[in-house]
């Protein structure tokens, strides 16, 4: 079995047009260096220079931030789904 990885709409673009890749579990540093080697103009998106979770753009697993659980240390497991969701904003 794998983790499900969504891709939203802004950045399918980046993942080859796919939705959703297929990676292995492990830690959220673990998912992000497979997706990476799929498609490294997404996780640069996503990764700052750092390695760290760029601040404009929010990762959940199961739909829980992972801002407040382990950050990329964050356990994924089979069956998991790993969310990318860019930060949005404008206005007047």
């Amino acid at each position: 079995m794998s983790v499900t990885v969504r891709v939203p709409a802004a950045l399918r673009a980046l993942a080859g047009g796919r939705a959703e890749i297929a990676v292995a579990p492990g830690r959220l540093r673990d998912v992000l260096g497979e997706l990476g080697r799929e498609s490294p103009a997404l996780v640069e998106r996503v990764l700052g220079a750092e390695g760290a979770l760029q601040r404009h753009v929010n990762v959940f697993v199961n739909d829980e931030d992972v801002r407040f659980r382990e950050l990329l240390d964050t356990p994924v497991q089979e069956g998991d789904r790993v969310t990318i969701v860019p930060a949005i904003a404008g206005g007047a």
